[in-house]
């Protein structure tokens, strides 16, 4: 596992619907490594590496490249900024965190009150840039720009933590296997996803557009393993990677689960079952693609998910990798 060559992947701006610089670099790292590029309507970029078999199916691997963040909506005379959600945002993990805009520009959630705090509501939360007025604003930010929570991504012994992990740590776990693959008897088609997010629009789109016959969504799922914390899944840190059994959107066919967790076994993969409780993948839209499309998933855990500091461990997406090179390496008979 190499984090630092494809550092970019952590660090690229790609809020949902400005995924632009984050695909322009998966192109320029992966473009030597596939047969041929795509793109869809909304932005997902589809790498194609052909398969070796005459019975070759097309499996699509799915990783969103988006992120959650915030569109300005207003701007006062005094310069603070007004904002609404891109995605979905707790708004306990706001108040005093940094912003970063598309262009660099960078600013601070602030707070009406301090006895808001008791209470906090995103209607009474601004973004200061540190501008004088209005007009100073507008040198640099305008209504209609888009932010996103700003927090360098960090690996210190086995953890990994920053605000983007959902889902470039998905992202990063296909750019791993594209970069590795030697032999691959169906063709795999690695699908970076946009707007996730908002909707599960690219794997919509992109699913629609290229017909796999499999699909596998790679992402992250609710690590359930904090003091007397709510219980929003079955998975937790360090224990292997997590096959989805269902999830808000999607319940994945026994035969695709039991596939993988043989897999897992027959390569002696440490795994997990996966029942998240609040959130949904992109699996949900291939699954409902065309006439529908079989469709399993694979995530891992993450603390703080939707948080300045997500949270993994290096051992569950060195997991993550190894089921989806054998599952891309195999004969694959499920449909």
């Amino acid at each position: 596992m190499n984090i630092q060559n494809k550092d970019f992947i952590f660090s690229e701006f790609g809020v949902s619907g400005r995924e632009e610089k984050v695909s322009e670099k998966i192109e320029e790292f992966g473009g030597k490594l596939v047969d041929n590029i795509l793109y869809d309507v909304t932005g997902s970029l589809i790498c194609v590496k052909k398969g070796t078999s005459k019975k070759n199916k097309k499996i699509m691997l799915s990783a969103h490249m988006d992120t959650i963040g915030f569109i300005i909506t207003y701007i006062d005379e005094k310069g603070f900024l007004r904002f609404a959600e891109v995605g979905n945002q707790p708004d306990a993990y706001l108040l005093g965190k940094r912003v970063v805009f598309e262009n660099g520009s960078i600013g601070v959630i602030g707070i009406e009150r301090r006895e808001y705090e008791k209470k906090l509501n995103k209607d009474k939360m601004f973004i200061d840039i540190g501008a004088k007025n209005k007009e100073d604003v507008l040198r640099s930010v305008k209504i209609g720009d888009i932010c996103a929570v700003y927090s360098p991504y960090k690996v210190t012994d086995n953890i990994i933590t920053g605000g983007w992990m959902d889902d470039r740590i998905g992202c990063f776990i296909l750019l791993e296997v594209m970069e590795s693959l030697k032999n691959n008897p169906n063709d795999i088609l690695f699908v970076f996803s946009a707007q996730e997010e908002v909707g599960l629009r690219g794997a919509q789109t992109s699913s629609y557009k290229i017909e796999p016959d499999i699909g596998l969504a790679v992402d992250v799922t609710e690590s359930s393993d904090l003091p007397e914390g709510e219980l929003l899944g079955s998975c937790v840190l360090g224990k292997g990677a997590a096959i989805k059994i269902m999830d808000k959107t999607v319940i994945v066919p026994k035969r695709f689960i039991q596939y993988l967790c043989n897999l897992a076994d027959k390569y002696e993969i440490p795994f997990q079952r996966d029942i998240m409780r609040a959130r949904g993948t992109d699996a949900h839209a291939i699954q409902l693609s065309r006439n529908g499309v079989i469709t399993g998933g694979l995530s891992v855990p993450v603390r703080y998910i939707h948080s300045a500091s997500e949270m993994c461990a290096l051992e569950d997406i060195q997991a993550c990798i190894d089921i989806v090179k054998c599952f891309c390496q195999e004969e694959v008979q499920l449909c």
